[in-house]
């Protein structure tokens, strides 16, 4: 006697609510296209001008910031986001297809933070230290450049910092990516591991983890972790730190995972451009400022930033390069250059300063 079974794929209610999410697909691919459309018929208009800007920093952040205040859920806010976000980096490319300059080979950090600011349609382009990515901009070899600027557990990235002072690019936004660390190599075991090649801030957020696990192993610094990646697949007994994407990059097991000191490790990058960025509503500015040589130089420089209620979320030191124990400070404030107490408090600031540089005004991260 045969047993007649029925299949999932009979269920009456299943197939309605197949048949359900097909149309709701069609209806998504429809709007997609429409949204897709329009982005080329303002790209139409914008060409009119005579230097049309297609990327406005300020108007994708106010989306994203739009689509996770309106989300309901159950799909949570941040993934939400994501997928406009990839909605965005097509439209756009459909405008103007973006150019962004990264900390090469593929597979860096520097590179995952392009895409995640950018989106997937965004074309990056190599270079090969910090500073390139600066005169690639600079050149117009590239719309955009992608650089890190400081890591929660060990501080600033000097490169970054000092191109800063010279360049005159402005900062556009800025990404922050969770850095997780991994051991890649082709030895057949730690222990037969002789070197290990990472960039030196790799290096530096593993540190107590190399201690223990790698005492015999020889340090060494590279361009950048994917750089050390791509060393580490020609020498088994080279072992990089680097990302866990690099393995399948350039075909390299796994030695061990999360080998980063500090829990939560992150870092933030600028976007720099020659864009001023209009007001999003959720911005930062960021200064850069020396002191003139006198008593209390430094309380007077931040005294007018307190008075006027700006709050300051970062300030660092570096030297000036240009006289001995003369020195510059990066400062981060809350709130648009274009905003009224902060154009008061700018103003006082200047008078305070010998010299007093604008970065540029940028929306806060959003992803």
């Amino acid at each position: 006697m045969r047993i007649a079974v029925r299949r999932v794929s009979d269920d009456p209610q299943l197939r309605s609510h197949r048949d359900e999410i097909d149309a709701i697909d069609r209806q998504l691919q429809d709007l997609i296209n429409k949204r897709v459309a329009l982005a080329r018929e303002i790209a139409a208009l914008k060409s009119e001008h005579q230097q049309p800007t297609f990327y406005r920093p300020e108007r994708e952040a106010q989306i994203l910031q739009n689509v996770l205040a309106r989300n309901t859920g159950p799909l949570p806010g941040e993934e939400m986001a994501r997928l406009f976000r990839e909605i965005m980096s097509a439209s756009l490319a459909a405008e103007q297809l973006l150019k962004i300059a990264v900390l090469g080979p593929q597979g860096t950090y520097t590179q995952m933070a392009a895409l995640k600011h950018f989106g997937g349609s965004a074309e990056t382009v190599d270079a090969a230290t910090i500073g390139d990515v600066f005169h690639a901009v600079e050149s117009d070899q590239a719309g955009f450049g992608v650089v890190p600027i400081e890591n929660s557990t060990e501080g600033v990235i000097a490169e970054s910092m000092n191109r800063l002072v010279d360049t005159p690019l402005r900062v556009c936004g800025e990404i922050e990516l969770r850095i997780q660390h991994c051991l890649l190599s082709h030895a057949d075991d730690i222990s037969r591991v002789e070197m290990v090649l990472a960039h030196g801030q790799a290096l530096a957020q593993c540190r107590y983890w190399l201690q223990r696990q790698l005492p015999h192993a020889e340090l060494k610094t590279a361009n950048s972790n994917a750089e050390a990646a791509k060393q580490a697949a020609t020498d088994k007994s080279v072992a990089a730190i680097a990302g866990a994407g690099n393995a399948g990059l350039y075909g390299l097991p796994i030695l061990a995972r999360e080998i980063e000191d500090v829990a939560g490790n992150t870092t933030r990058f600028l976007v720099i451009g020659k864009l001023d960025c209009g007001p999003s509503g959720n911005d930062k500015t960021s200064l850069l400022v020396s002191v003139k040589n006198k008593p209390g130089a430094l309380f007077h420089l931040l005294e007018p930033l307190a008075r006027h209620g700006v709050s300051m979320t970062r300030i660092e030191s570096r030297p000036s390069r240009t006289g001995l124990w003369e020195y510059v400070f990066f400062v981060d404030v809350e709130g648009h250059a274009a905003e009224p107490k902060l154009v008061t408090a700018l103003a006082d600031l200047e008078r305070e300063a010998a010299v007093c540089k604008i970065l540029g005004s940028y929306p806060r991260a959003v992803l």
